[in-house]
């Protein structure tokens, strides 16, 4: 009896170590997967291959690729078998020789959108399951909790230039129209950004400058005082920019004036995003209206008359000048030619022929 008992004994003990082994083996983690990207930023077009490493060869599996499709474009998969639903590439992959051809590793190829004009963080998300080893042998646990790999989409970013526009002389007391233009063929997003200018040089102390400018809500600004923008800023950013802000400039004294015309990010302690300085000359008239209308003078001193001059095809009018009593002179020489000689012979037998026709005209009369 006691035999029967014990070897009752042995035998569930046996049963419950082996599946205390085959409950072990199935529930073993695979925590050598590792997830690579080709690059962690990239610009707008351009693709990005995702590596996953398994640490282990591998007979069996499936891996789930997570993108966002508002940045992503699956383009292939290498490793198995894909599918794309369209935020998700599942590739699934069974060695069917029986653990002669497994695998250690699998990728997935994407490309980033033409269309992104924007910094874009964002991650893939990996996951897995049916997971096994060469031959089947051993299956290991499904990767429930995601592998995120970050990358960046970023375009390649233009600095931003700003230029001041007018036409014509700035007059002392005078409003100027002007142009104030932020610019750029690709600009880097700001979400909060103040234009500012200051004057860094005037004719003396007491010179004042005005830059006005008019809000939507007809409220009258002024850049040297105030800044363009909300007391936060205002955004900035994206794909061929170009800000114009109409301002209208005055300036108290004569003299030369520089402007620093400046970009700043509200976000990051008014850090300067673009600078540039701008000289004006301020004169008491216009050099296009002096009052004297007879003056006909052009820039560089050049009268019209000297102008047409040294413009060939000008009219024979504008090149005579005035000057009819020295066309009329004949020169004092003439030049010798060939015929020069014919009119010499010629008049000297008109000569000899004159002269006989009066002697046999005297000799008649005789007669």
């Amino acid at each position: 009896m006691t035999k029967k008992i014990l070897s009752v004994i042995a035998i569930v003990a046996l049963i419950f170590c082996t599946l205390q082994f085959n409950v072990y083996a199935a529930s073993i983690p695979l925590n050598s997967v590792t997830v690579d990207v080709s690059k962690e930023k990239i610009a707008p077009g351009e693709e990005v291959t995702v590596t996953i490493n398994f640490g282990t060869e591998l007979g069996a599996y499936t891996f789930d690729v997570a993108y966002d499709n508002n940045i992503f474009d699956y383009v292939s998969s290498e490793g198995g078998t894909p599918n794309d639903d369209g935020t998700r590439v599942r590739v699934t992959f069974y060695d069917s020789t029986g653990g002669t051809n497994p695998r250690s590793n699998m990728t997935v190829t994407f490309k980033s959108k033409d269309s992104i004009e924007a910094t874009n963080p964002t991650d893939f998300s990996v996951t897995a399951e049916g997971l096994a080893n060469n031959d089947a042998s051993q299956e290991y646990d499904d990767i429930t909790t995601p592998i995120k790999k970050d990358v960046t989409v970023e375009p390649n970013y233009v600095d931003y230039t700003i230029s001041l526009n007018y036409s014509g002389d700035v007059i002392v007391d005078e409003e100027k129209a002007m142009e104030l233009i932020t610019a750029s063929s690709m600009g880097r997003n700001y979400d909060h950004v103040k234009l500012t200018a200051e004057v860094t040089k005037k004719p003396s102390d007491a010179a004042t400058v005005k830059l006005l400018a008019t809000e939507r809500t007809r409220q009258e600004i002024d850049l040297i005082q105030d800044g363009w923008g909300e007391p936060d800023g205002y955004a900035l950013g994206g794909k061929d920019v170009e800000q114009v802000l109409d301002i209208r400039g005055t300036f108290s004294e004569i003299g030369a004036y520089t402007i620093k015309i400046s970009l700043l990010d509200k976000d990051n302690s008014d850090s300067v995003i673009a600078t540039k300085d701008f000289n004006i000359n301020v004169t008491e008239v216009s050099s296009g209206n002096t009052g004297d209308e007879g003056n006909n003078e052009i820039p560089g001193g050049v009268t019209d008359n000297e102008e047409n001059n040294n413009v060939p095809g000008a009219s024979d009018e504008n090149n005579q000048n005035g000057n009819v009593e020295n066309e009329e002179e004949l020169p004092e020489n003439l030049p010798k030619t060939g015929m020069t000689q014919y009119v010499y012979i010629i008049t000297a037998i008109a000569v000899l022929g004159a002269v006989y026709i009066s002697l046999k005209s005297e000799k008649s009369k005789q007669k």
